[in-house]
């Protein structure tokens, strides 16, 4: 047993299907009265229901949330918050939305209540990001955790296959790198397994039928189980990674943690035998050696993307990926040398089953 310092950090959690149906009830224990519902352009249907249910409580709709919550979005929202007298924002929709909630709420501190409608995980955690000529600046506020997380895994079946399995892969990315973390802890090292081994049950199952309830209701479980990691511990080489592939590059997020997991897990794999043994036992027994293979397989098997190539990026812009992942270095289990990172990011861009580079 390693020393730890624990302190858990969690939103209010309603969890069920059919859930969406305590709205009110939570609008109400926030003391809330003028709710600005914001959504990304394409659920706007969703976001109606949600503010046809708070009737007169419903500010208004803002639906210009993007992915990797471009600055200009954030300072819309922000005077259309201020406009409209918002008290407080509820967001329903995946990370892009939640994410956009967050930029609110730093600049003014409004309560968020959020209705998570993929397994991206930015719902149970403390760190925002906002991009600004073409960087992406990530940080941790309390001010931005979401006060109530409202979780219906009804609201996540019309969420298309493909999606889903790369978002739920991107979850099981907090988990893995909440694993070795420099600051985890017994709990977390608890909820991270526990949270790999529902998506890895739940997403074969999702691939074979999206309208299975149950195997929806399992991802969005371990998709909690996985925020939660997310937002009590730091991040490492793999989230450094996506952040500048997302933000310089415009790669969309999913899809990029999808791509990177197995690869940055096979960079640190030979540093973290403990973390390697709970992957393992969460994927169902596989060899702890080859659990960044058995991570790409899984996303293979699903029909994921493997391979940065086919999300548009250039092997011209590897270098500078590498370049710019080597700035303001996160820890990492295993020293960032360049040529390995540059071999790593390689691997990712031919989507080639991943090995770990020798250290030099």
């Amino acid at each position: 047993m390693h020393d730890f310092i624990y302190r858990h950090q969690s939103p209010r959690t309603v969890f069920g299907a059919g859930a969406l149906a305590h709205l009110e009830r939570e609008i109400d224990l926030l003391g809330a009265r003028r709710a600005l519902v914001l959504c990304t352009p394409g659920q706007v249907a969703q976001a109606r229901q949600v503010a046809d249910r708070l009737g007169a409580r419903a500010a208004g709709v803002f639906a210009r949330a993007e992915m990797h919550v471009p600055i200009e979005a954030a300072r819309a929202a922000r005077d259309e918050a201020r406009r409209l007298g918002a008290d407080c924002a509820v967001a329903i929709g995946g990370g892009s939305t939640i994410g956009l909630g967050k930029a609110i709420a730093l600049d003014s501190g409004l309560p968020i209540l959020a209705i998570p409608t993929t397994y991206a995980g930015s719902e149970m955690t403390p760190i925002y990001g906002i991009t600004e000529a073409g960087l992406k600046t990530t940080g941790r506020d309390a001010r931005v955790m979401p006060r109530t997380v409202i979780y219906d895994p009804e609201l996540t079946l019309s969420l298309p296959v493909p999606l889903s399995i790369t978002s739920g892969i991107n979850a099981i990315a907090h988990a893995v790198e909440g694993l070795y973390a420099q600051d985890s802890n017994p709990v977390m090292e608890l909820m991270a397994e526990e949270g790999i081994r529902a998506l890895a049950r739940a997403l074969p199952a999702l691939h074979r039928d999206g309208g299975n309830v149950q195997a929806r209701s399992d991802a969005l479980y371990g998709a909690w189980l996985c925020g939660s990691v997310l937002g009590n511990v730091s991040v490492a080489l793999h989230h450094k990674l996506c952040h500048t592939l997302g933000g310089s590059f415009n790669l969309p997020h999913a899809e990029t943690h999808t791509v990177v997991l197995p690869h940055a897990l096979a960079f640190n794999l030979g540093h973290v035998p403990g973390a390697a043994q709970r992957i393992a036992r969460a994927l169902g027994g596989v060899d702890p050696g080859d659990v960044a293979g058995a991570l790409f397989d899984l996303a293979q098997a699903a029909g994921a993307p493997v391979a940065l190539r086919d999300l548009g990026l250039r092997e011209a812009d590897l270098d500078t990926a590498c370049d710019l992942a080597l700035t303001q270095q996160y820890p990492n289990p295993r020293p960032l040398e360049k040529s390995a990172v540059r071999h790593l990011l390689q691997m990712a861009y031919e989507g080639r089953r991943p090995t770990a580079a020798p250290s030099p």
